[in-house]
């Protein structure tokens, strides 16, 4: 007897987003969809047009590059915010519409400021509304999980009768605990008259780590739809890590009635890809793609392994990604293996001047360490993306100083608007040096709220990644950059960051008004 099957439903480009930062660039956006749809993701929110022209623009460009997954746009339960869905949907050749409102006492009385009956109506007429334009049509209470049984029943079965097809549960604010919210899907599920009609969905924030407990104990409730985010991105402390549902339904499917169409050999390379183009590092602790999720230390842990891979071990690392025979490139490979290595991992290049400059970068780099890795190539086009946003400001030569009792010292110049401009400062470190130079020229104005360094591969020639994180007047960006000298990485990871800032036509925060 075959399993029903769980649809995997991934709100990366959209919740993901959300998380200060890490706004997506449209080619980010469709680069990281195109990773999804290899995985096999059934539906890919891509955003929500109308919050601004970039968002609008990703979706559409999205929505012309998948052919195999959904493409998802979510709007308010409102008629401008679903007609704008609509139309950057148009290229699809899978569309759904996802519109929600709010239905908890709290948000209805303080935020949306109307009575229960009101919002039931404004409902009904936005899933009509989406309805008249797609066949997929999902529904949303917002903060299901602290809205009224009785009430939350009300409007699922009125918009069901208006035509929603999936309806979405979502722990808005990560307040369920798992036994609670698979009662409450459950109920659900029972209690409503016409609830065969329509796919159960949740959608769970990690504000107290339960995120994927509750999803898990939802499906065990009826939930055939769950609502995820690769690593786990996602605004305050994130959404269900996809990687993780997908892992704990596939491993224990002894316990569980269903299971995704996921090829969870691509969960890795996904994971790594969302992370350098976010800039949001992955914990060496983190199940299934942290560094140490198949690393065993104990001595006790090591001879069980080695015996029977199965004493320790519950899932086998090739299955999601890790030890798979990869290709190695070096300083005396060509184009040709280079162009294909960037098409197996998933980048579409459009031009041979792309690939040119892609490949003259490769070579540098290659002049610098021996072997080049999956990962080094990742970063490579990523870096590339970022030096091309907004260029106004670009690194063109750093020198430091920096030796035992002596205080070190940085001379930076820099291409700003046209004109070349040199500073020199110190600083308490070659990289705090560096900034401060910077900021001679710049003179940004920008708090920096995070530098964090990472190695991409390992050995001492492995190139270094830095994230740099800076607010100014309550705008959060992130700036990356990379390089096997790590003070040229930071350098160039503030500079993009800057480049951000300086941006005069930035993208708006994603969903300002509103939070599922």
């Amino acid at each position: 007897m075959s399993k029903e099957q769980l649809i995997i439903f991934d709100t990366t480009l959209r919740d993901g987003e959300q998380s200060p930062g890490a706004s997506m660039t449209r080619d980010e956006k469709v680069r990281i969809a195109r990773a999804l749809e290899r995985m096999r993701v059934d539906v890919i929110e891509a955003g929500f047009p109308i919050a601004s022209p970039g968002d609008f623009e990703a979706v559409k460009a999205v929505a012309e590059t998948v052919t195999e997954s959904t493409v998802c746009g979510l709007a308010r339960a409102i008629d401008g915010d679903i007609d704008r869905a609509v139309e950057a949907l148009k290229p699809a050749r899978r569309a759904r519409i996802h519109t929600f409102i709010a239905t908890s006492p709290i948000h209805m009385r303080n935020k949306l400021k109307m009575e229960p009956d009101e919002v039931v109506e404004q409902a009904v007429r936005a899933v009509k509304r989406a309805r008249n334009h797609t066949d997929d049509v999902e529904f949303s209470p917002e903060d299901a999980g602290r809205s009224e049984p009785d009430f939350l029943c009300r409007v699922l079965e009125a918009v069901i009768d208006a035509g929603a097809t999936t309806l979405n549960i979502p722990d808005t604010v990560g307040y369920s605990l798992p036994n609670l919210f698979g009662e409450l899907i459950r109920g659900l599920i029972e209690r409503i008259p016409n609830s065969d009609k329509a796919i159960f969905s949740v959608h769970c924030h990690n504000d107290l780590g339960l995120a994927v407990a509750n999803s898990l104990m939802a499906v065990l409730g009826g939930a055939r739809q769950v609502e995820c985010t690769i690593n786990g991105l996602g605004e305050r402390a994130g959404n269900a890590a996809l990687e993780e549902v997908v892992m704990a339904v596939r491993t224990r499917q002894d316990v569980f009635p269903c299971d995704t169409r996921i090829d969870t050999t691509q969960i890795l390379d996904t994971s790594r890809l969302v992370s350098n183009i976010t800039g949001f590092r992955v914990q060496p602790n983190k199940a299934v793609v942290g560094a140490n999720a198949f690393a065993h230390e104990s001595g006790i842990h090591q001879d069980g392994v080695l015996k029977q891979r199965e004493t320790y071990e519950i899932m086998r690392p090739e299955d999601v990604g890790w030890h798979a025979n990869r290709m190695v490139l070096g300083k005396h490979s060509g184009r040709n293996a280079f162009r294909a290595r960037l098409e197996e991992l998933g980048f579409g290049i459009e031009s041979e001047e792309e690939l040119n400059e892609l490949f003259m970068r490769f070579k540098e780099l290659a002049d610098k360490k021996h072997e080049i890795y999956d990962e080094d190539i990742q970063a490579l086009v990523t870096s590339a993306d970022q030096a091309a946003i907004n260029e106004r400001v670009r690194l063109v030569a750093l020198k430091v100083c920096s030796e035992t009792g002596e205080t070190p010292r940085a001379r930076v110049t820099l291409l700003m608007d046209g004109e070349e401009r040199t500073a020199e400062a110190e600083g308490s470190g070659a990289v705090d040096a560096s900034f401060r130079a910077i900021e001679e020229i710049v003179h940004s104005g920008t708090e920096l709220l995070l530098y964090s360094v990472n190695n991409i591969t390992s050995g001492t020639d492995a190139q270094g990644e830095v994230t740099v994180r800076l607010d100014k007047a309550g705008r959060i960006v992130n700036g990356k950059g990379a390089d096997t000298d790590i003070v040229i990485a930071s350098a160039l990871a503030y500079v993009n960051a800057l480049n951000k800032v300086l941006d005069t036509d930035p993208r708006h925060h994603p969903q300002v008004e509103e939070h599922l």
